[in-house]
């Protein structure tokens, strides 16, 4: 059974990334390759799973592929990031742990803040501006993945009355269960770019001197 890394359109989009960013660092550019890796992965780990190719080549379909690698960002575009990261500014620091848990810890809480009666959503939404500052502030993510831990960050907004607008529909009014189900499965994007976030400066800690 083949790996998702080996079907021809990935190994394309990798090495078109490699090629565009010969000029980092070569650590650098191996941990951003690496992350790429894992992204890809993750986004057809299940395709791959359920539709194993008979002939141990590629099983996902070329469309499939298409849309988890446009969802990731354009070779262009990631290189750009990542260049514009190394020549202005500071590149990517390891950063205390206890740091790195707040910030992570701030992105998922204001989903369950919201299940407080009266005053969750206030708080769910401090949390969730305090989360974005301190991503935004902290030196062990590039842009690229503060970026995406943003939207994951902000997801709730957009899953949370949909859910909750399907389950009303689906049992002919919301309940207070229906809502809090809705809460609960909107929490799986935060807590999936939590995960991410927290492997990719746990890797950053690994490779410091």
């Amino acid at each position: 059974m083949s790996s998702p890394l080996s079907h021809p359109l990935v190994r394309t989009f990798l090495a078109s990334v490699e090629r565009r960013t010969a000029a980092l660092p070569a650590a650098w550019r191996e941990e951003l390759l690496e992350d790429l890796r894992e992204e890809i992965a993750a986004a057809l780990a299940d395709d791959h799973t359920e539709n194993p190719a008979a002939d141990g080549g590629p099983a996902i379909s070329e469309e499939r592929v298409r849309r988890a690698l446009d969802w990731i960002g354009t070779p262009e575009e990631i290189a750009a990031d990542a260049l514009a990261e190394e020549s202005g500014s500071i590149p990517p620091e390891p950063e205390n742990p206890g740091g790195t848990w707040l910030t992570l810890g701030l992105a998922v809480l204001p989903v369950p803040l919201c299940l407080i009666p009266g005053v969750g959503i206030p708080l769910g939404l401090v949390a969730a501006f305090g989360a974005l500052v301190r991503l935004w502030r902290s030196a062990p993510w590039v842009r690229r993945e503060k970026r995406q831990a943003t939207l994951f960050v902000l997801s709730p907004l957009v899953t949370v009355p949909v859910l909750a607008a399907a389950l009303s529909l689906a049992f002919d009014g919301i309940s207070a269960p229906a809502f809090v189900a809705s809460l609960l499965i909107a929490l799986a994007l935060p807590v999936v770019g939590a995960i991410r976030l927290a492997r990719s400066a746990a890797r950053l800690r690994e490779l410091a001197p």
